[in-house]
C-alpha cells in the first residue's frame, strides 16, 4: 500500500466533504438516517438529483454503486482512477468503475470525546451484497460501537486489539494507548486496518497475522480489547464459515480460549473488555461456564445482555450472513444449526460483555449477572472502571471500617415510591439509576432511609444507628443487614465515597 495514494484519497474525500455533515447536507437528514438502517434508496435518489464529486463518491464508496469512470475521475482529482484501482477501491470495466470496497464517514463517540473517521471495509447489505464472501471484512456496526464505549477512559502504554477486523477498535485504542498491536487471522483484515490507520493519519498501530494470542506470545499489555469471532456455528459440510465471525471451533470454545488466555497477557493493573457468546448446556447456566473460564487471579464481570434459544440464534446469524427465509438453502442451513445444538445439548446462547482486570492484590470483583434493560453507553466504560475501583476500595474495608466512611448519593440516582390508594405507606420503593448501567433496585424502608440520608455529612454507622432507633430495632442486627447492601450500592454506582 503506497502512502502517497492513501494521502491523496484522504485529500479528495475531504475536498468533496464526504463527511457525516456533508452527506446529510447532500441527501437530507431522513435519507442519512435510512443509511443507518441499511436502506440505500433514499440517499441514492437524493444523490442522483445533485450530481457532483460528493454525489459520485457517495454513490461509489458509500452505496457501492457503479459510476461512470469519467465522473469518478472528476471526484478524485488527486488520486485519480488509476490510484483508486491501485488501492483496490474499484475495478474499471469499460467506461464504468465498479466499487470493490466501501469507504464511509463514520462518526464516533468514546471516553475522550467525539470525532469522525473514514472506514474502509467490504461491501455489504447497504451495497446490495446479500451473500458475503468467506473472508468478508466487516465495517463498523453496533458491536464495534458497543466495545468502543466499554473501553476504560484511562491513558496507558500498550494495548492489544485481538481480532481487529477493519481496525476501528485499534483506532479507538490508539486514542488511549501509546502503542497498539492489532492481530487477525485474515491478511485482508490487516490490510484494511493499515489502510484505515493511514487514511485517518493515525500512527502507532502495528499489525500482526495469527490466531488468538499466537502473534503476541510472551507479551503483556495494559489494555486488551476484543470483538472475537465468537459466533457459535456448526462445523458441518456445506455450512458457510465467515472469518469475521466464525472462529472455527466447536461451540463457545473460542470464547473460552480468549478469556482463559488473558491472565498471561495483562500487565499488573491491566484491563480487558470483550464481547462474546456463551452456551447454556444440559440445563447448566451459561454464566456459570464463563465463571470457570476466568483466571482466578483476575477481577471478572460478565454481563449477559440477551439470551436466545437455538432457533432464534441460528436465524439471527443466517440473516447476518445474507441467508433469508425465502432462500432455497435456508431450511437446510437452519437444520444444520439445530442438529449441532441438539447433539451437544445446548439449551440457549447468552450474548453479552466481559470486563476483566488484573488487580494488584488478587481478585476483588466477581460478578455474573443479566442486565437486559436499555443502557446508555456514553459512560459505560467509565462506569465499569469506577465499579472495579470501588470493589478494590471495599475489599480493604471490614464492616467497622465501612461504617466509619462518609458516602453520598450519585447525582443520577432518583427514588420512586409506589403506594396503593389509601395505604399508610409505600408498598414498593425503587432506586433508579439514570446513568451507569441503568439499574432499578427495590429497597426497603431502612435502606431507602439510609440512602436518602447519605449526603456526606455523617458516617454510615451513625446513620444506621439513627435509623435503628427510629424503627425501634436492634442497631447491630440492622447493620448486619444493611452494610452488605451498602457495599452493593457502592459497587453499582448508587453510592459513592465522599473522597470521589
Amino acid at each position: 500500500m503506497e502512502r502517497t495514494l492513501v494521502d491523496a484519497l484522504a485529500r479528495d474525500l475531504a475536498a468533496a466533504d464526504l463527511t457525516g455533515g456533508g452527506v446529510a447536507a447532500l441527501v437530507g437528514d431522513a435519507a442519512q438516517a435510512a443509511l443507518g438502517r441499511m436502506m440505500a434508496a433514499p440517499a441514492r435518489r437524493a444523490a442522483l438529483r445533485s450530481p457532483g464529486p460528493r454525489s459520485t463518491l457517495l454513490r461509489a464508496l458509500v452505496l457501492g454503486d457503479r459510476v461512470p469512470t469519467a465522473e469518478l475521475a472528476d471526484a478524485l482529482p488527486e488520486l485519480g482512477v488509476d490510484g483508486a484501482v491501485a488501492l483496490g477501491l474499484v475495478a474499471v470495466e469499460g467506461g464504468t468503475a465498479r466499487p470493490l470496497l466501501a469507504v464511509r464517514p463514520t462518526p464516533f463517540r468514546d471516553a475522550l470525546g467525539v470525532g469522525e473517521w473514514w472506514i474502509a471495509s467490504d461491501l455489504d447489505e447497504l451495497s446490495g451484497v446479500s451473500r458475503l464472501r468467506p473472508d468478508h471484512v466487516l465495517g463498523v456496526g453496533g458491536a464495534a460501537r458497543t466495545l468502543a464505549a466499554l473501553l476504560p477512559p484511562v491513558r496507558c502504554g500498550t494495548a492489544l486489539d485481538l481480532g481487529t477486523g477493519c481496525g476501528v477498535i485499534a483506532l479507538h485504542l490508539r486514542r488511549l494507548a501509546d502503542r497498539v498491536v492489532a492481530t487477525d487471522v485474515s491478511e485482508r483484515a490487516l490490510h484494511l486496518t493499515r489502510l484505515n490507520a493511514a487514511l485517518n493519519g493515525v500512527d502507532g498501530i502495528e499489525t500482526r497475522l495469527g490466531s488468538l494470542y499466537e502473534p503476541v506470545e510472551g507479551e503483556r499489555f495494559d489494555l486488551v480489547a476484543s470483538n472475537p469471532p465468537f459466533v457459535i456455528a456448526p462445523r458441518a459440510e456445506g455450512v458457510p464459515a465467515y472469518e469475521y465471525r466464525d472462529g472455527g471451533r466447536t461451540g463457545d470454545a473460542l470464547m473460552a480460549a480468549v478469556v482463559q488466555g488473558l491472565g498471561a497477557h495483562l500487565q499488573p493493573g491491566g484491563a480487558a473488555r470483550l464481547l462474546g457468546n456463551w452456551e447454556a448446556v444440559g440445563g447448566r447456566d451459561g454464566l456459570a461456564r464463563v465463571e470457570e473460564w476466568a483466571d482466578a487471579s483476575l477481577d471478572v464481570w460478565a454481563i449477559e445482555r440477551e439470551t436466545l434459544d437455538p432457533a432464534q440464534y441460528a436465524a439471527l446469524w443466517l440473516r447476518d450472513g445474507g441467508t433469508l427465509p425465502r432462500d432455497p438453502d435456508h431450511d437446510r442451513l437452519l437444520g444444520a444449526w439445530l442438529d449441532d445444538f441438539e447433539h451437544r445439548g445446548v439449551d440457549a446462547v447468552g450474548m453479552g460483555w466481559l470486563a476483566l482486570q488484573s488487580p494488584p492484590a488478587g481478585r476483588c470483583t466477581a460478578r455474573f449477572e443479566r442486565l437486559p434493560q436499555p443502557i446508555a453507553l456514553e459512560r459505560a466504560g467509565a462506569h465499569l472502571a469506577e465499579a472495579f475501583a470501588a470493589g478494590e476500595w471495599l475489599a480493604g474495608l471490614d464492616d467497622a471500617a465501612l461504617a466509619a466512611e462518609h458516602l453520598h448519593v450519585a447525582p443520577d440516582v432518583t427514588e420512586v415510591r409506589h403506594q396503593r390508594p389509601g395505604a399508610s405507606g409505600p408498598t414498593v420503593i425503587e432506586l433508579r439509576q439514570g446513568g451507569g448501567l441503568g439499574r432499578t433496585v427495590s429497597v426497603d424502608t431502612a435502606l431507602a432511609g439510609l440512602v436518602g440520608a447519605c449526603d456526606g455529612e455523617l458516617p454510615v454507622g451513625t446513620l444506621v444507628d439513627a435509623i435503628a432507633a427510629l424503627l425501634e430495632v436492634d442497631a447491630g442486627i440492622l447493620a448486619a443487614d444493611l452494610l452488605p447492601r451498602v457495599r452493593e450500592l457502592v459497587v453499582t454506582g448508587f453510592l459513592r465515597p465522599v473522597s470521589d
